[in-house]
């Protein structure tokens, strides 16, 4: 049994499978009449390069002749397909094996007529994706990969396929970037909109935690993609509903972040935002806000959601009635980021200019808003933030039981951020 390292992982791999002449593991083993094995490629280089002996006993060769080992051959199938279902074995085991090994068990497996694909399959396709950016290109470019995958949407209601839908969600999710793939699924989402909201909404309410993380990205990519795309995905109340579920769960960052980052992509109409509102993405973002433990990319898609629903009367409204979520924006208005510090000068001058909410101003000034807001003006910011920053302080000031002159006299000279 020989041992071959790869990556600085060992795999046994069987000294009979592998080509005496160019000692990878054969694809075509092949006979000659000394008895001895060679991959066919190999050994017809061998031959046509004017030799008539075995390579491997220097016997003269009565006949040139070739014969397939078939018993070999089948062996051979067997042991790689045992690894390829084995993912602790890929990061050692021949790419190229592994591969056509994928499409062998896509073709025998996966007729035309067929609509199921086996978990065992599925399962072997996403711990191959998994591994290389090259794999997942690799698997993209299958032939009619994508439509084949994406029939197993069909009938999905049923509780015993959520296995297979959750695969093929993760699958989607990790070659979704690859050239041409959100196309295709792009087109079976405008032909198939009932059965393919089916399959994600089963998903995010049943399906397991990395099933429910790439459900939310699969949506987000497909409604970053175009405006038909997204405005089928946000036609789905009950879509919108899980992934708002998703933001306000205790399932971690991951989670939280890719639920955020999905209902920012989806919720631009005027409708999807008061139906966020409604669910109570106010109090969730608020609660997100308010926590020390959320990364900087979770604070800044909270701030962003608040943003977004600020430029509706629903959502300045719930803000507004909201006693923690001005004092959470306020508080985290600096040293998190430029985009989150933008995102939250955004949220506060909806409610406090546009709206002029008297309650929201108050709270705002509570948590020392003008001095931010001051501070955020001399740092790099862009002109329209620096516009709304001026009109906050114009509003604070009218508010204010300090005059500028003394706000001037103890802060100008602190330095931006």
């Amino acid at each position: 049994m020989a041992r071959e390292k790869s990556n600085g992982l060992y795999l046994s791999v069987p000294s009979f499978f592998k080509c005496p002449i160019s000692m990878d593991v054969m694809k075509s083993p092949v006979s000659l009449c000394t008895g001895v094995t060679y991959d066919r490629q190999s050994i017809q280089k061998w031959l046509d390069s004017g030799h008539n002996t075995c390579p491997a006993t220097m016997q003269v060769l009565q006949s040139t002749d070739v014969v397939p080992n078939l018993t070999l051959r089948r062996l051979i199938r067997v042991w790689s397909d045992s690894y390829l279902l084995r993912p602790e074995s890929h990061a050692s085991f021949n790419n190229h094996i592994a591969f056509e090994s994928l499409k062998k068990l896509i073709s025998s497996e996966c007729s035309e007529q067929s609509e199921r694909v086996s978990v065992g399959t599925l399962s072997s396709i996403v711990s191959f994706a998994k591994l290389s950016g090259e794999n997942r290109e690799s698997v993209a470019k299958i032939d009619g990969f994508v439509p084949l995958i994406t029939k197993m949407f069909k009938n999905c209601n049923e509780i015993e396929v959520i296995e297979q839908i959750e695969l093929v969600i993760i699958c989607l999710d990790l070659i979704l970037p690859e050239k041409g793939v959100r196309e295709q699924l792009v087109q079976h989402l405008v032909n198939s909109t009932s059965s393919t909201s089916s399959s994600f909404t089963l998903v995010l309410q049943r399906g397991g935690l990395d099933a429910k993380i790439s459900a939310a990205r699969v949506l987000e990519s497909l409604a970053s993609f175009d405006n038909e795309s997204r405005r089928i995905i946000a036609d789905q109340s009950v879509l919108i509903k899980e992934l708002y579920n998703l933001t306000a769960s205790d399932a971690g960052y991951p989670a939280v972040d890719a639920g955020l980052a999905a209902l920012i992509a989806v919720c631009t109409s005027r409708q999807s935002k008061k139906e966020i509102v409604r669910l109570g993405i106010v109090k969730s973002a608020g609660k997100l806000l308010s926590s020390p433990e959320n990364s900087v990319t979770v604070v800044e898609k909270a701030m962003k959601v608040l943003e977004i629903i600020s430029t509706c009367t629903e959502g300045r409204t719930a803000i507004c009635e909201d006693e923690n979520c001005v004092p959470a924006v306020v508080k985290r208005l600096m040293k998190v980021s430029p985009a989150a510090t933008e995102y939250g000068i955004g949220v506060i001058w909806s409610v406090c200019y546009m709206s002029r909410d008297r309650t929201a101003q108050e709270a705002a000034m509570r948590n020392n808003g003008l001095t931010k807001v001051l501070l955020v003006m001399q740092s790099n910011c862009s002109g329209s933030v620096r516009q709304m920053c001026g009109e906050l302080v114009k509003v604070f000031r009218v508010n204010s039981k300090s005059c500028l002159a003394s706000y001037e006299t103890r802060t100008t000279h602190i330095t931006p951020y």
